[in-house]
Formats: C-alpha cells, structure tokens, sequence
C-alpha cells in the first residue's frame, strides 16, 4: 500500500514538473518574439515628422526591437526636413527598412537610402530629386548650381554610408550626371522597382509588410504600427507653410494695431497668441531658439521706441524691422538650409509683414465705424465724462480745442493747442507735421486728436 502511495505522489510531481517545464518554455518563446515597429512615411515631408521619426526609432531601440520599418509614400517636400531624418536615420542603433509602397520621390528617396535596407512594392517609384523653389502661381523652377550641389553630395554621402552605387544617388539630383544605358546627361534619373532591383539600389521585392517581414526572417514577430500621436500631429499643423505664414501675419498685424491704437487689448491679445503658437512650433523642431525669439523681440521694442518716442521714421525704425525680419526668417530656415530656403524664407516673411501693414491701415480707417470695432480698439467708453476714466484738469481744459502738429502723428507725436506744445495721440490715422488737428477726446492722461475736417489736406 505504501509502495503504491509512493509511486502515485512521485507521479503526481512528475507531471507537475512536466507542466511547469512546458509553461516555462512558452513563456521563453514568448519573450523572445521579436519586435518590429512599422511607421508611415506619407504626404508632405516637413520639418515635424523629424520628431515623430525619432521618436519611433527610440521607442523601437529601448524596447529591443528587431527592426522598424518605414511605409514611404511620397512627392517629397522640404530639404532641410529630410536631411534631419536622414541624419536620424543614419545614427540609429536598430535596423531600419524603407519599404517604398508606392513611391519615395524626392526627399522620400534621401530617407529611403539612409535605411539598411529598401524593399519596392511592384509598381514603386524612387528618384527625382533635384532641389525646386516655388514660382509664381505655384509653380516650381530649379535652384542655383550651389543648391544642388550640397543636395547632390548629401545623395552621393548617404549613398556611400548604405553602401549602395553613389552614382545613381546623385543622378537623382543632378542633370548633369549621366550613367550609359540608364540615364542620358539632362534628364533626372527615376528608377522603377525592376530597374532598382537590377542596379542593385534595393535589396528586395514585396508589396506588403508581410512580405517585407518574410523576406527580413521576421514572419512571426509581433508587428506594433505606431502613428503621430496629437502633439506631433499639432506641431506638423503649426509648422506647415501656410499656416505659419498666416500666423506671422495674424501677429505682426495685431501688435501693430494694438501699437497705435490707445490701452491693451482683442488686438494686442491676438497678434502676441499667434506668435507664441508660431515660435511654440517651430521651437520644437528645432528651428526656433532664444536668440530668433530675444530678435524678434528687439525688433518689435524697437518699432514701439520709433512709434511712440521718436517723431517720424528713421534708424531706429529701420533697425527694428530688420531684427523683426531676421528673427522670423531664422526661425524658417533649419539644417541644410540652401541659398534658395534662405530667399524663400525671407520672401514670405516679407509679405507677411507688408500684408499685415496694409491690412492694419484698412482696419484702422474703418473698424472705428463698427459698434464692436469701436471697443476693439477702446474707440468708445474711456471719455472723461463717461465717469470709467479720469483726467487730469490740465488735459480735460484741451477738450473741443484746435491746433497743429508740430511733428508728424503716427500715431503718436507733439501738437501746438493755443501756443503750448503738448504730446498727443492720434486716433490711428497717420498725420503730418503742419497740418491741424481737433482735440477730440481725452482718455485718461491721453489727449486724443483727428484731423480738421476740411482742412487743406482733405481739399486736396
């Protein structure tokens, strides 16, 4: 009887063992899944999908992935953007894969070479290259030789590190290379899958990343597809051209409104939270730094020193434009920025500024005939006898009085009422030295003028 009980319990921690030996394994095997992140690479390259690449990769690194693999489809976009994701890509410690699904133009095909390895779904396109600057009405023309130069010797540079043929690298960008039989002199090249596979860019065909993971020995690792979270998605939207562009406009436009208008608010309000989005963005990508947000601030104190304490427009005028343009177009231009980025760049914070210029004119010339125009630039409510402000009886006595400006009003400047120079504020048109002016209001410690209706400017 004892010898039975014996055998059953030693049975009985037999196949305990036996159980917990092959639940071990499982786990084991379980464990060493390998991992393999897959990201999209589509539409428009600009600077925010560096961050978004990089964060990729170093989630994918931290977690001992196998491999990541980018889904390319794309026209291309902004050199800069791309060679930021090249030099990311190229510095990565886990092994990275361009599956080119439809097409890697352009700075798709940088990225595309700066992976380990290329995979071409049938029907994939790669190449086309060449730097382009935008033209009139949209269109594009190519850029100067030194432009396409250092696009050329980025190609040729990434080309060499992946060990692929650097010749075809830069007949990508560069007309003037020409390769027998593939490519003459004058033409970019652009390679299909077949092509590509033949002269030895890519390594492999696939058309999905299934196929891609087979091929990789990766056909039963645990495939994480990872996409822009909210913020990486807000930065792109901020930083894209023509919202940055709108936002530059937007700012600079308020804070000159609110300059020559009297108190703070909608409009001051308005032009500082545009530009704070605008720098918000751009600083992180990495465009924007303290020394384009200390410029523009300098340009932006400089434009109040000119407007509200030195009469007319000279040096200091000049001066605070420049540091306004120089740090706004600073911020605009990033890594491997060429000639035609830098012209560009100043090109639109140009216009921004000469839009937002004409656009404060119009607004000041009829926003005051508007109820709520009237209170956006504090037109209304601030009078003495309206019982919110108080002024002074050495100011109020100005009320209903005439006079002339000594120095021009722009909107801010001296007038001489009944033979005493006084400093006065315009109620937002620009009014020049000599011409007579009526005291209109006076809010506070500010004596508001206009100018004389009927006087000889107005015949004129």
């Amino acid at each position: 009887m004892r010898g039975t009980r014996g055998a059953r319990i030693l049975a009985g921690v037999v196949a305990l063992a036996g159980v917990l030996c092959l639940w071990s394994l499982n786990a084991a095997r379980a464990q060493s899944k390998p991992i393999v992140y897959v990201a999209p690479i589509e539409g428009l390259i600009d600077l925010g999908l560096a961050p978004f690449v990089r964060r990729v990769l170093d989630e994918a690194e931290a977690r001992g992935a196998a491999a990541v693999v980018l889904k390319i489809n794309t026209f291309g976009g902004r050199v800069d953007a791309a060679v930021l994701i090249r030099d990311t890509l190229l510095g990565a410690k886990v092994k990275t894969v361009a599956f080119v699904d439809k097409r890697a133009i352009s700075a798709g095909a940088l990225i595309s070479l700066a992976c380990h390895v290329i995979a071409m779904g049938d029907g994939a396109t790669i190449g086309a290259a060449t730097p382009v600057q935008l033209g009139g009405q949209g269109s594009t023309q190519p850029t100067d030789e030194k432009a396409v130069s250092y696009v050329r010797k980025e190609f040729r540079s990434t080309a060499e590190f992946r060990k692929r043929p650097p010749l075809l690298a830069e007949a990508m960008v560069d007309r003037d290379v020409a390769i027998p039989g593939l490519v003459e002199k004058g033409k970019l090249l652009t390679l299909t899958t077949s092509e590509a596979l033949e002269h030895k860019l890519a390594d492999f065909r696939a058309d999905t990343v299934d196929g891609v993971l087979q091929q990789l020995g990766l056909g039963g690792a645990e495939v994480r597809h990872v996409s822009e979270n909210w913020a990486e998605q807000l930065v792109r939207f901020l930083t894209h051209p023509i919202l940055s562009s709108l936002l530059m406009t937007v700012g600079m436009l308020g804070i000159i409104v609110e300059m020559r208008t009297p108190g703070f608010g909608v409009p001051g309000a308005l032009g500082i939270t545009s530009l704070a989005l605008f720098f918000w963005g751009h600083w992180l990508v990495r465009l924007a730094g303290w020394e384009e947000i200390l410029l523009v601030g300098l340009g932006l104190l400089l434009l109040a020193v000119e407007l509200f304490v030195t009469p007319g427009f000279g040096v200091i005028g000049v001066l605070g434009i420049g540091a306004l343009i120089a740090g706004l177009t600073l911020s605009l231009i990033g890594a491997g920025a060429t000639g035609a980025i830098v012209i560009g760049a100043v090109a639109r914070v140009a216009v921004s500024l000469l839009v937002a210029l004409m656009a404060s004119i119009v607004l000041l010339r009829f926003l005051p005939k508007l109820p709520f125009g009237r209170q956006l630039i504090l037109e209304t409510g601030l009078a003495a006898d309206t019982g919110y402000a108080s002024a002074p009886e050495s100011d109020r006595q100005w009320l209903g009085t005439q006079g002339t400006a000594v120095s021009p009003l722009r909107p801010a400047g001296i007038a001489d009422i009944d033979g005493k120079r006084v400093d006065v504020v315009s109620q937002g048109e620009w009014i020049d030295a000599g011409a007579p002016i009526d005291v209109i209001r006076v809010d506070g410690n500010r004596i508001v003028v206009r100018r004389t209706r009927g006087g000889p400017e107005d015949e004129r």
